[in-house]
């Protein structure tokens, strides 16, 4: 099955960056090497200069040759492949994509998650978004174990963990809502429009936040967390939150420094790591997690004691 378009701009991006400087007659044969992409045809040169602005619109990225010989390609602001950003995640989901179609003789031993809300929601709900669309949904609260008609405007939305989830400005009321989408249960595009509020900033709606818990009672804080050495290598390479800053490495532990909403979703990841992350500041939120670790203690305690039972009688 022959790529898309998107999935070949891809690949151009990615030669150029592994080999941070080549020619055309290069990146070429490398091309014609790969006939799951190229079909063995090689790639005219009219053709990747408008491929060259095709991947600046979909990427953002500016592919530049050298002045001299031997003209080679490079790509000039090839530090904001690194940055975050729509861009850089289309890059990313299409590289990887890249490589699982060109691994299809070994896909027995490649396992993936399921993402399931994204598959049957996300794109109508962009939809209207790109149309300025009220949309009518049925939604699933899993607190109360019942069901809810929505009529809302669709701001923007967020993935975190696997999930997507869509900030909706909720009408008449006008309150903004965070509904995830595998949590809907029916979906209808209204007829109606809205003009997109000036006062709502998806950035600023998020600000400070670990993932998709937003309250703002919860101030920005700085927040200390202590990690086991072990653990310390993992929080380096996959930071908890933009804002991580590691103030203090030994042999033993490092100490993290955040600026954050410290809510329940981020309180939720402290307790997941377990033994290994230990909170020092603030105050309040290391006796938040100490009772959260007494009240745990406490339920394994009281079932240990009425196995205990169950086994004397």
């Amino acid at each position: 099955m022959a790529l898309n378009q998107t999935n070949k701009l891809v690949w151009i991006v990615e030669t150029i960056y592994k080999a941070r400087k080549i020619t055309f007659e290069e990146l070429n044969r490398l091309w014609m090497d790969n006939i799951d992409l190229s079909g063995g045809e090689e790639m005219l040169k009219r053709t990747f200069h408008k491929w060259k602005w095709n991947i600046f619109d979909t990427f953002g990225l500016i592919i530049e040759c050298e002045k001299s010989t031997p003209y080679r390609y490079y790509i000039e602001n090839v530090d904001d492949i690194k940055s975050g950003g729509i861009e850089n995640w289309l890059l990313s989901t299409y590289s990887v994509s890249n490589t699982l179609i060109e691994s299809k003789s070994i896909k027995d031993r490649i396992l993936l998650d399921n993402v399931p809300s994204g598959r049957e929601y996300l794109e109508p709900i962009l939809e209207a978004m790109k149309k300025n669309r009220f949309v009518h949904i049925t939604y699933n609260n899993y607190l109360r174990d019942d069901l809810h008609e929505h009529y809302i405007m669709p701001l923007c939305v967020k993935l975190f963990r696997q999930r997507w989830y869509v900030v909706g400005r909720q009408w008449p009321s006008g309150n903004d809502t965070i509904y995830c989408l595998d949590r809907i249960r029916g979906f209808r595009m209204s007829s109606h429009t809205f003009e997109y509020p000036i006062d709502f900033s998806p950035k600023a709606f998020f600000d400070g936040c670990y993932g998709i818990i937003v309250d703002k009672e919860c101030e920005i804080q700085k927040v200390k967390l202590k990690s086991s050495s072990g653990q310390a290598n993992y929080l380096r390479n996959l930071p908890l939150h933009e804002s991580q800053q590691e103030i203090e490495r030994t042999e033993e532990y490092s100490i993290f420094e955040y600026h954050l909403r410290p809510t329940f979703d981020f309180r939720q990841e402290i307790l997941w790591n377990g033994e290994d992350v230990e909170v020092l500041e603030p105050l309040w939120l290391r006796n938040e997690i100490i009772g959260n670790i007494n009240r745990m203690w406490k339920n394994y305690n009281d079932e240990r004691k009425n196995n205990d039972v169950e086994k004397i009688y």
